[in-house]
């Protein structure tokens, strides 16, 4: 093939991807054909079978090699930051009942909370997190 054949099936699939929801497939496709590509055009390679040959080895080499760690380094590490709530102490803005709901501030925000204990938590007191829900904070008695 004509080697501006190989770049625009390569810029095809990468613009492709970037319009798919994919998970980074086409891309590597998009990569091999610019790569073998710029070989034709430097004359590095000539006979068809080998182009073709060359763009499936770079392919699926790279998808098998690169495309795990560029899916970890697009998807970012989810703030552990919640989870480090739970065995902290909220302060109680409203009385809660065992069972109910209401509002506590922890870290100088408010925050729903639910009272799991089995006794009445009075306004101001303060109660232990046991586990955080979303934007809601499970709470007992200290």
């Amino acid at each position: 093939m004509i080697w501006w054949y190989w770049v625009f099936l390569g810029l095809a699939l990468a613009g492709a991807e970037i319009v798919s929801p994919g998970g980074f497939y086409l891309l590597f496709f998009g990569i091999a054909a610019v790569i073998v590509g710029a070989l034709v055009g430097i004359n590095v390679v000539q006979a068809d079978w080998l182009q073709w040959l060359l763009f499936s080895i770079l392919a699926i080499l790279s998808l098998l090699l690169l495309r795990r760690p560029l899916i970890h380094l697009t998807q970012g590490h989810p703030s552990q930051a919640m989870d480090t709530m739970v065995g902290e102490s909220a302060i109680l803005l409203e009385e809660l009942q065992p069972g109910h709901t209401g509002k506590a501030e922890l870290r100088g925000s408010t925050w729903s909370a639910r009272n799991v204990g089995a006794v009445p938590l009075p306004s101001g007191q303060r109660a232990t997190v046991t586990k955080v829900d979303g934007l809601m904070l499970w709470v007992k008695s200290e």
